[in-house]
């Protein structure tokens, strides 16, 4: 069977298209919305070119094949075991000796010491997974293909195929429904009963059962599997059924496989269930017949209609324009202009807008706050996957990977898809207050550099420059607590932000010990960085990862001692408070960041000569992005210092996996160097992005954290709100880092900390109108680019205005 490409075809199909809705016609091809094709993704190579959909708890990856379809099936509860306890045994009582060595230089040795003692045998946690392939077979023969094309609509969150053999069209639509937790899919024939397919599931291994039954008024095939341990292991079970409605078509079933014949449209509705939520599989199969049975009962297109009205709701509220690209762009399918990307993008910045949408959308498809009492976050492929081991396990990567996930979550105005976030680290809490008592004799809660689905806290991988982290809670909480700045919710902030800062600190309070008047964490190390060791220490020139007085552990407990009073104060605690008072105290105690001989943030507690200086984490200058420490607006000494580590990164080879490259855009962006942001965003785009913009590590290997990151520096480059008061969340930083590339453009429903929603266009280069909507009645300050002069409902602003609730604010230049 081969492809051809007809545009009189492809014309046809797009005046034709039943299966979409028209204002979605209108915009079809829109290279700013659509990823789209017109050639099917090889089932040979799943992450250059399957498009991706999900309702944050199952999700699917479409091939679009030709004749064979193949959708890979997730659920984000599926992965490789039980809870396991990987508490280390020794670690409490090697604790003191590992210290004592860091602080006698003995810092090789040291490192062997706490490997050996402080780790459990056991170094890996529990790792993603998949559950299955659906396979469609459409049997069209030997026919022709033409007209075909599969697209993703970024705005809306659904995917279809399309393509005629023979004179007849046939269509595929998908939809991950949120409100019906299914997934659904529609085939259709645009000849009476010329559709014909035969289905089945299919996993690499650990399936337990593989049936199908043509019986009843929807024919159905079921697949069952396991994470692969004894029964008495307690394994993860789990169970997945697609259901089908398939009017005046005949239906047979043989050996798992449902053969359908003669139909015109064929309707099918799937869902995965695991014992992670429901622990026998009575439950499960319960559970599963109550989403299919609801979705069949109300049919596939209120179901669709529900599920884009949903995904609708969240992706529309925010919007980007950056400018058009040429009609030679505009005409190309995606994975064309990602090749031509490669060599620059100034003639196609819709892809930079196509980019911000898509990620939006993976964000809110992989990340939900549903009806179950635990919900997961997106992890670092997100929620697709397409093995029984996802790379690098798919874990919860916490030195940056998933903080990373959800950078844009607030700015972009889907502030819900973080709520994952707080349901995960009340899963890790009971786990890391055990392993803070047993591991360092402290109250409170610790995690280290990694989490899987059980919230196991303890140190993973027993890999040098990695898992003696004990820093994680610390960044995680910062994410809640960022929460209640978008949000204002009290409520939230009393009965679980606060708690979870007062647990944090109660650990770093304990864990810490005192060395030269400072309070300091030890052992400890700058994800995932190594050093030399001075010539009077041990051994002399060796590298070594492990010391005490790690810079970006003090630039975390800045964050959390200062998060902490700021929301005691919102709170209306008490400064005589004894958490309060505590809190005060110790953050006196935290070391001022250091600086290095070469006027850089240094990064250890002395200057050490650093293996990589290119080194792809800047975790050293967390305190400019995510942090606000180092903010040009809050210290123009440490922005200057951070500045020049910055430099020092890029100019070693910095930036060398997608991710790390999307923290430089967000890093220049803070440092409001707008060139040099769209000149990190041109770099990901000529090294990193798949042919369908999944981020990736070094131009292989999904990893979702990049595109979370790109999303988050473009608008960072439009709109910050970075200042550390929660009452009154500072300046509202109006085209902080615009660059030049992007002389005129324009963005709608922003969110600024605070409460503020923000349109913001622009021309020339120059502000033009700003409208600042204020959801909450706080305090705004208001800022333009470098400080230019502006009116605010047409008169001179001087200073902070106390807005009203609802109130509208209009800023344009002007004195």
């Amino acid at each position: 069977m081969k492809l051809h490409q007809s545009s009189a075809v492809f014309a046809i199909l797009l005046a034709s298209r039943p299966t979409h809705s028209a204002a979605a016609d209108t915009a079809f091809l829109d290279p700013s919305r659509y990823l789209w094709y017109n050639e099917p993704a090889p089932h040979t190579d799943w992450e250059n070119g399957v498009l991706p959909i999900g309702n944050g708890r199952l999700a699917g990856t479409i091939y679009g094949g030709v004749p064979d379809e193949v959708v890979t099936i997730n659920e984000n509860t599926i992965w490789s075991g039980p809870l396991q306890d990987r508490t280390p045994e020794h670690a409490l009582e090697a604790l003191p000796v590992a210290r004592e060595m860091l602080l006698a230089g003995n810092i090789s040795a040291a490192g062997d010491f706490i490997k050996s003692k402080m780790m459990h045998p056991v170094d890996s946690m529990r790792a993603y997974s998949y559950f299955g392939n659906l396979g469609v077979g459409f049997g069209h023969g030997d026919g022709d293909v033409e007209g075909y094309r599969r697209w993703l609509d970024t705005r809306r969150g659904d995917a279809g195929v399309e393509y005629v053999v023979n004179g007849v069209k046939y269509t595929r639509e998908y939809i991950a429904s949120f409100p019906a937790g299914v997934l659904a899919a529609r085939f259709a024939a645009s000849k009476k009963g010329a559709l014909n397919l035969n289905a089945t599931f299919s996993r690499a291994e650990s399936v337990t059962g593989l049936q199908a039954s043509a019986a009843g008024s929807a024919p159905w095939l079921r697949m069952s599997g396991s994470s692969g341990q004894p029964a008495d292991e307690n394994p993860i079970i789990f169970t997945g059924q697609a259901s089908f409605k398939a009017k005046g078509a005949r239906v047979t079933a043989s050996d798992g496989t449902l053969i359908i014949t003669g139909a015109t449209t064929v309707d099918v509705f799937l869902d995965v269930e695991t014992n992670y939520r429901y622990a026998t599989q009575d439950k499960i199969d319960s559970e599963i017949q109550r989403k299919l049975n609801s979705a069949l009962k109300k049919g596939y297109d209120r179901v669709k209609q529900e599920a884009l009205k949903d995904s609708s709701s969240l992706l529309g509220r925010a919007s980007i324009n950056l400018g058009q690209s040429s009609d030679e762009k505009r005409a190309l399918p995606t994975d064309e202009r990602v090749l031509h990307a490669r060599s620059g993008i100034m003639d196609d910045p819709e892809l930079v807008t196509l980019a911000w949408n898509y990620g939006r959308h993976m964000l809110v498809a992989s990340s939900r706050n549903t009806a179950e009492s635990i919900d997961l976050p997106a992890n670092l492929q997100g929620i697709w996957n397409n093995k029984t081991t996802a790379a690098w396990g798919g874990k919860y990567t916490i030195n940056i990977n998933t903080e990373m996930n959800y950078w844009p979550a607030g700015q972009t105005n889907i502030i819900e898809t973080q709520e994952p976030l707080f349901d995960l680290f009340k899963v890790a809490q009971p786990r890391a207050e055990a392993l803070a008592r047993d591991m360092y004799n402290c109250s409170g809660v610790v995690i280290h550099h990694n989490l899987d689905l059980w919230g196991d806290p303890a140190p993973v991988d027993n890999y040098t420059s990695s898992s003696m982290w004990p820093m994680g809670a610390a960044w995680l909480v910062t994410h809640l607590i960022d929460h209640y700045r978008f949000t204002g919710d009290k409520q939230l902030l009393s009965e679980t932000v606060y708690p979870y800062l007062l647990d944090v600190a109660r650990f770093y309070q304990c864990y810490t010990f005192e060395h030269n008047g400072y309070r300091v964490t030890g052992p400890s190390l700058s994800p995932e960085n190594t050093f030399y060791v001075p010539d009077n220490w041990s051994i002399a020139g060796a590298e070594a990862a492990m010391d005490i007085e790690i810079q970006m552990d003090n630039q975390l407990l800045y964050e959390v001692f200062h998060n902490l009073l700021e929301a005691a104060a919102e709170l209306g605690i008490s400064n005589k408070d004894k958490n309060v008072a505590s809190a005060k105290s110790f953050l006196a105690k935290i070391h001022p960041p250091r600086i290095g001989s070469k006027g850089q943030i240094q990064e250890w507690r002395l200057d050490y000569d650093l293996r990589a200086r290119g080194h792809r984490h800047l975790s050293p200058l967390y305190g400019l992005h995510p942090g606000t420490q180092f903010s040009p607006l809050v210290n123009t000494t440490l922005a200057a210092a951070a500045e020049i580590l910055l430099e020092e990164r890029a100019d070693g080879g910095s930036g060398s996996t997608g991710w790390s490259n999307a923290w430089f855009i967000n890093q220049y962006a803070r440092l409001h160097r707008g060139s040099d942001v769209w000149a990190q965003i041109t770099k990901w785009f000529s090294l990193y992005p798949t042919k369908n913009l999944w981020n990736t590590d070094k131009g292989v290997t999904f990893q979702i954290d990049g595109n979370f990151g790109v999303v988050s520096g473009i608008t960072e480059m439009l709109l910050q709100s970075t200042s550390q008061s929660l009452a009154a969340d500072g300046i509202v930083h109006l085209l902080p880092a615009l660059p030049d590339a992007v002389p005129s453009g324009s963005a709608t429903g922003l969110l600024a900390r605070g409460g503020f929603e923000v349109d913001v266009e622009w021309q020339a280069g120059k502000l033009r109108r700003a409208v600042v909507r204020s959801n909450l009645g706080r305090e705004l300050q208001v800022r333009v680019a470098d400080g230019e002069q502006v009116r605010v409902n047409n008169q001179v602003y001087r200073g902070p205005i106390r807005t009203k609730k609802e109130g509208v604010y209009v800023v344009t230049l002007g004195g």
